[in-house]
């Protein structure tokens, strides 16, 4: 098995590292309700998805 002939640095093992950060996902107005939601995604307050009711939510 090949195995590396020196010790790789701080320098460019953080080079290396530099994309591994995890990004803020990208969220958007619901129509219905204005809630922040997840892009492609039900809403969780009002049910509603692309303008139709999708899932029947109870409210208290």
């Amino acid at each position: 098995m090949p195995v590396p002939k020196r010790k790789t640095g701080r320098a460019k093992q953080n080079m290396r590292r530099s994309h591994h950060a995890l990004s803020a996902p990208a969220l958007i107005e619901c129509p219905d309700c204005g809630e922040k939601t997840i892009r492609h995604r039900v809403c969780p307050k009002c049910g509603h998805y692309r303008e139709r009711l999708r899932i029947n939510l109870k409210e208290d």
